[in-house]
């Protein structure tokens, strides 16, 4: 029997990078029917998707009963949600529009089956279908049990730009991305509350091993450097490096291993072969 393909997420690079604020229960929502969405036939606002407290807690690993309290608080919450989505004319050049638009038209929640059924709306259809280039591919499972929105969001961010391994990101535009202006203005809370978490989720929950340092501008963090790899290939590197870390120290180890011509062009003058084995077996011990 052929293995099962999960369910995949698709995201158009703009809305990758959009700035909108979600908890962990929306985006579990939003992401679990974005995985619905048909790329074999055309896409309209008139398509219902449906997402349970049962789905919800088999994706993420939590219980039945906290998945049903959950989804209701987060399906009346999901209406209001807004998502300012910055695009480029003509590939790139002249000034960005933003579009602000809401992430559905309509949901519905139905209490007795912990169920929501919801439209997404009409200007966000393009950023979900239609990508023929320049949008995000990932498995919904990478960031099912995730509880860190902002771990969410930086492994879409990560994931946006492939293989490549690392990725800058300015400061201050993370936090719009995050809409987290005048939020954290520490870098030091920011760190704490936000990069962290989100790096340790990204680490535990996801395919990818990630690590991050900061870029000053004068005396000012100003962006964030991101590397990172698929956990395999951390795997292989970290591997790789104790395996030549080990092979070093047997070289250090070779004066005991020298031959009689050796340790006399190696000797002191004056000094016999015997004397100079005991200095440098000295050296190394």
């Amino acid at each position: 029997m052929p293995d099962l393909i999960p369910p995949m997420v698709y995201k158009s690079n703009a809305l990758i990078e959009a700035s909108y604020r979600l908890t962990v229960t929306e985006q579990r929502i939003l992401l679990a029917c974005i995985a619905q969405v048909r790329r074999d036939q055309p896409i309209t606002d008139e398509v219902l998707y449906t997402v349970t407290a049962q789905e919800v807690a088999e994706l993420s690993g939590t219980s039945t009963k906290q998945a049903y309290r959950e989804l209701e608080e987060a399906a009346l919450r999901l209406k209001r949600r807004e998502v300012w989505i910055k695009e480029y004319p003509n590939g790139g050049g002249g000034r960005p529009e933003t579009l602000v638009t809401g992430w559905v038209q309509s949901i519905r929640y139905v209490p007795a089956q912990g169920r929501v059924r919801l439209r997404f709306a009409k200007d966000m259809l393009p950023y979900l279908a239609e990508l023929s280039e320049q949008f995000t591919r990932y498995a919904l499972s990478d960031v099912a049990k995730m509880t860190s929105a902002h771990g969410i969001r930086l492994y879409e961010l990560l994931r946006q730009w492939g293989d490549i391994g690392e990725r800058e990101i300015e400061l201050e535009q993370l936090r719009e991305w995050l809409q987290l202006q005048g939020c954290y203005d520490s870098i030091k809370d920011f760190k704490k509350w936000v990069i962290e978490p989100a790096i340790e989720q990204v680490n535990e929950h996801s395919p990818l091993h990630v690590t991050w340092d900061q870029r000053k501008t004068g005396r000012k963090v100003t962006h964030l450097t991101f590397r990172y790899a698929q956990k395999e290939a951390a795997r292989a590197i970290k591997q790789k490096k104790e395996a030549s870390t080990k092979q070093q120290a047997i070289d250090f180890e070779k004066p005991r291993q020298l031959s009689v011509a050796e340790l006399s062009r190696l000797a002191y003058p004056g000094e016999s072969t015997e004397a100079a084995l005991r200095r440098l077996n000295a050296v190394v011990t």
